[in-house]
């Protein structure tokens, strides 16, 4: 019986097979690395009965969603509680009964937004899970889905509007699809940036990096940052939540502004 096969460095769910892959697209790019004891898979049944998803309110109208024990690239996805239809940013691979029901009762997902192919996961379950939630990918990454579904609409341009002022903004670089997602009403209506490793939050939780590959040390080019920071011109926020650890809490917009410049003098 085919089975959906998922690749566990980096978490991602292929269209049904009799058997397993005999490569992962994501995983043999130059972004990712194939595992160093070769390529291995599993099954979303199987993730069921070995792994959890926490779910912690970080602000008001923001959950994150992390999987335990760490599994993949090991990100976290961010909900956000909106008034005309909550979003799920990015994706985590595990779906489980605990993870619907508790979502459920928040009032569902109605959108998916993905910041780039390394978080695609398992967005179609995701997507059935919730009434068939639209999941939103940018055109330019469209090569790398690895299960097609009628639910994964492809979009175009800078910025796509979903709904109460929440926007996708297409900044480039890591992917050129690759995407952050600007919450206007978060932050005590200061506005936060979702971003997952578009803008890597640093360590330091006063910066932010931007790599084309973060587990090989390849940094962008000059042109790619200058796109970024073009990207994010009028938006305004003061907090920032990327795919791991930390996260910028309060001056946020002046974080990015100093890391961009910070990078663009290493061209001077």
């Amino acid at each position: 019986m085919p089975e959906n096969f998922i690749c566990t460095t980096c978490g991602v769910q292929y269209a049904a097979t009799e058997t397993e892959p005999a490569h992962c697209i994501i995983c043999e790019d130059d972004r990712q690395y194939v595992n160093w004891q070769g390529q291995t898979w599993t099954t979303l049944a199987e993730m069921q009965r070995k792994y959890q998803n926490e779910i912690q309110l970080v602000e008001p109208g923001l959950y994150r969603i992390q999987t335990t024990p760490k599994f993949g690239i090991a990100q976290k996805a961010h909900l956000i509680i909106s008034p005309n239809g909550n979003i799920l940013w990015d994706c985590v691979t595990l779906l489980n009964d605990e993870t619907i029901n508790f979502i459920k009762k928040i009032g569902g997902i109605q959108a998916v937004a993905l910041s780039h192919p390394h978080y695609y996961s398992t967005i179609v379950n995701w997507s059935r899970a919730f009434v068939n939630a639209p999941i939103y990918i940018h055109a330019l990454d469209q090569e790398w889905v690895t299960q097609p579904d009628q639910s994964i609409q492809f979009w175009e341009g800078k910025s796509l509007e979903l709904n109460d002022g929440i926007k996708i903004i297409n900044c480039g670089g890591h992917f050129p699809g690759a995407c952050v997602l600007h919450w206007p009403a978060g932050a005590d209506n200061q506005g936060v940036v979702l971003s997952g490793d578009t803008l890597q939050v640093a360590m330091d939780r006063q910066s932010v990096s931007f790599m084309y590959s973060y587990p090989n040390l390849i940094p962008l080019r000059q042109v790619e940052i200058l796109a970024i920071r073009k990207a994010m011109e009028d938006i305004r926020f003061a907090r920032m939540y990327g795919a791991f650890e930390p996260h910028i809490g309060q001056n946020a917009r002046q974080a990015f502004d100093h890391s961009i410049n910070r990078y663009l003098q290493i061209y001077e």
